[in-house]
Formats: structure tokens, sequence, C-alpha cells
């Protein structure tokens, strides 16, 4: 259904700047973390966890072969009791390093609650500090955008809503294969589908 979802959208936005945009800002995404290798973190605000981001983002890995596409999700409200791959907290941000790659998901920027924005750009520029690629979606203005070496921008009002534009970018991250990759052979690009065809599906979100 989500192929599906992202083929309309694909149609009905023909012509029009936000195809170029997610294209785009999926390139960046993608050569961040092929080139890096260190892979990739994602955050939202604390009420907007980027949970179908994650989700379609691991779908994509595993699809286009790529791991390093497969992101670590951070959630503010993290607890030792949640299954593994929802147990990361926000400590995780100020561990990063140079080669990983930090992806900012903010509808209106980190302002979820009074305490929280400074914690969060905070985390955000100790990370760009010590090296670690920072991208950002959905905000388009403010300390996070002016910290992320790359942003793409979803205003309130826009054509598009947010979870549209992380369908797009998260679609558009996985077909954006690269010259290197698209010289593969025939039969290796068949055997690497064959393989993901027959894994076991990614832990549910």
């Amino acid at each position: 259904m989500d192929a599906v979802r992202v083929a309309l959208l694909r149609e009905v936005l023909a012509g029009t700047e936000w195809l170029d945009a997610t294209r785009r800002f999926a390139g960046v995404l993608r050569g961040s973390v092929v080139a890096h290798g260190g892979g990739l973190l994602l955050v939202g605000t604390a009420e907007y966890e980027p949970w179908h981001l994650a989700a379609h983002l691991v779908d994509e890995a595993a699809w286009s072969g790529t791991p390093e596409l497969a992101p670590t999700l951070v959630r503010h409200h993290a607890r030792p009791s949640d299954p593994a791959h929802l147990a990361v907290g926000p400590g995780r941000i100020e561990a990063a390093r140079r080669g990983e790659t930090l992806l900012v998901v903010a509808p209106e920027g980190p302002r979820a609650r009074p305490a929280e924005p400074a914690e969060l750009l905070e985390r955000v520029h100790a990370a760009r500090r010590a090296g670690v690629t920072v991208l950002s979606l959905g905000a388009g203005g403010g300390e996070l955008a002016a910290m992320s070496h790359d942003t793409l921008a979803v205003p309130a009002g826009a054509e598009l809503d947010l979870d549209s534009v992380q369908h797009l970018v998260s679609a558009a991250a996985g077909e954006n294969a690269g010259p290197p990759r698209s010289r593969r052979r025939f039969r290796d690009r068949l055997t690497r589908l064959a393989e993901a065809l027959t894994a076991p599906p990614p832990a549910p979100w």
C-alpha cells in the first residue's frame, strides 16, 4: 500500500518542485550514510516521533541492499523495558561520533515542552561539533536548520504534509543507488533481490 501511495503522490506532484526536492534530500541522506558508513540516527521531538519513517527506511535498506539506511530510532522517553530497537534514548546522540549521520524530524522545530528545545538543540549541536553529519526534515528555519548540513523544509500550509514528504524521501533513498551500484551486473542484482525476498521481515515498530 505504501508503494501505491508513493506512486500516486509522484503522479499528482509531477511538474512540481516537491519531487526534485525530496529526491535531492534523499540523495544527500543516502550519500552520507553510504560514504561514511557510520550508521544513521533518527530522532524527532517528544511529541512527534518518526515511527513510520524508521520503518520505511528499514524496508528500503533491505530492498535496496543498503544496510546503512536502516536507522537507529532515538526516543525521548525510551525505557529499559522496551524492545531493544525502541529502547535507545537521547544519550545516543551525545555518544555519536564522526562518520555517523543524524536525521532530525521536527514538524515545527523541537519545541514540544519548555525545557526540551534547549536539550535537543544542545545535543544536536554537540553531535555536529563531534563530526556527525546533521540533516533536518520539516523545520525550515531557526537554530535547527542553521546547524544542519542540509535541510528539507515542510512549511505549515504546504501542499504536502510531513508524513507524505517522509514517504517520498524514504522511497527515493532506496532508489537512489548512484553510479557505482547501477553498474553492478544483472545477476548480482537478481541475487540481492532474491535474498531480500526470502529474508525474514524486520522487527515491527
